[in-house]
C-alpha cells in the first residue's frame, strides 16, 4: 500500500522519501515566481520575502503532480489532503482520480484538517500498514479520528485574513488599532472558517482554547499540536501554558509551512487536538 499526502501535513517530500510515504507539495506565487513547498522555498526563506515586502497567494498541488503518482502504482493508494474547504486539494485530487483507468485502488480521505492534525493523521495510517491492517480498516480508524481534530488560529497580521475574505476590511482596520485578538475555528461542516472568540491579549486567547478543550475532555487519548509562523518563542509560550492544564496529554510544536503562511500570515499560530 502506497500512503500519499500533501505539504500541509507538514513533511517535506524528503522527509515522505525517509518514511517511505509521497508528500505532494503545495505551491506559493510570489511576483509570478512559482514555488514549492520544501522543495524551492523554506520556510525560513518565505517569512523572508515577506518581510521585504511580497505579497504570496498559495494553491493547491498541482493536478499532473497528483496523476503521474496514481497512475506510478496498481497497488492500493491511500491519499490524505488537507480539508477540503479550507483548500481545493481533495478536490484536486478527486478529479485526478477520475482521469485514471481502473481506479479502484485509490483511496482519498478528507482529512477535514491541516497542520499538525493533518500529520497525526498520516503517522496513523503509516502505524497501521506496518501492523498489516488492511485499507479498508485503516480508512475507517482513520476517519475516527478525524471526527475528533480541533482546530483554532490565532492570527497576527490581519492583512493575511482580509484578502482570504475571512476578515472583512473593517474588521481588520478596527482589530489593528485597537489590538484585540481574534480566534478563529471551523464551521461545523469542517469546510470554512468562522470566529470563535475575540481577547484584548493573546494569553487570554489561548487560555479561550485551553478552556474549549477541557469543554470536549481532551486527556491523554488526544494529541495537541502548536504551528507557528516564524514566532517560535509566541508558540513555546503557549505550549507551557497549555502544558499546564493538560501535563498527561503529548503536545508538539511545528512550524508552518509556506502555503499555510500564506493564509494565516506571518505571526500566526495554530492549535490543534485531535484523538488517537
Amino acid at each position: 500500500m502506497k500512503i500519499i499526502t500533501d505539504t500541509s501535513a507538514l513533511y517535506s517530500p524528503q522527509e515522505g522519501k525517509e518514511l517511505g510515504i509521497e508528500v505532494i507539495p503545495a505551491c506559493v506565487l510570489v511576483d509570478d515566481v512559482v514555488y514549492r513547498d520544501y522543495e524551492d522555498i523554506s520556510s525560513e526563506e518565505f517569512l523572508k520575502l515577506i518581510e521585504q515586502g511580497k505579497v504570496p497567494t498559495s494553491s493547491q498541488p498541482a493536478i499532473g503532480d497528483v496523476i503521474e503518482v496514481f497512475e506510478g502504482t496498481q497497488e492500493e493508494i491511500l491519499y490524505l489532503t488537507i480539508g477540503d474547504g479550507l483548500s481545493g486539494t481533495y478536490q484536486n485530487a478527486m478529479g485526478a482520480r477520475n482521469c485514471v483507468e481502473q481506479n479502484e485502488h485509490i483511496h482519498i480521505i478528507d482529512t477535514q484538517t491541516l497542520a499538525g492534525a493533518q500529520r497525526y493523521l498520516v503517522q496513523k495510517a503509516m502505524m497501521l500498514m506496518k501492523e498489516g491492517v488492511g485499507i479498508e480498516e485503516i480508512v475507517r480508524q482513520v476517519k475516527n479520528s478525524v471526527e475528533t481534530s480541533a482546530s483554532f488560529v490565532i492570527p497576527s497580521d490581519f492583512n493575511y485574513l482580509k484578502r482570504s475574505g475571512r476578515l472583512t476590511s473593517v474588521a481588520a482596520a478596527i482589530c489593528s488599532v485597537i489590538k484585540i485578538i481574534p480566534i478563529l475555528t471551523q464551521t461545523e461542516d469542517m469546510k470554512r472558517i468562522k470566529p470563535f472568540a475575540v481577547k484584548r491579549s493573546h494569553k487570554k486567547a489561548v487560555d479561550a482554547v485551553i478552556e474549549y478543550f477541557k469543554g470536549i475532555r481532551v486527556n491523554q487519548e488526544y494529541i495537541i499540536s502548536i504551528g507557528h509562523a516564524g514566532v517560535r518563542q509566541v508558540a513555546e509560550a503557549a505550549v507551557k501554558q497549555i502544558r499546564n492544564h493538560f501535563s498527561d496529554t503529548t503536545i508538539e510544536l511545528f512550524q508552518l509551512s509556506p502555503a499555510l503562511i500564506t493564509h494565516g500570515g506571518p505571526g500566526c499560530i495554530t492549535i490543534q487536538a485531535i484523538c488517537r
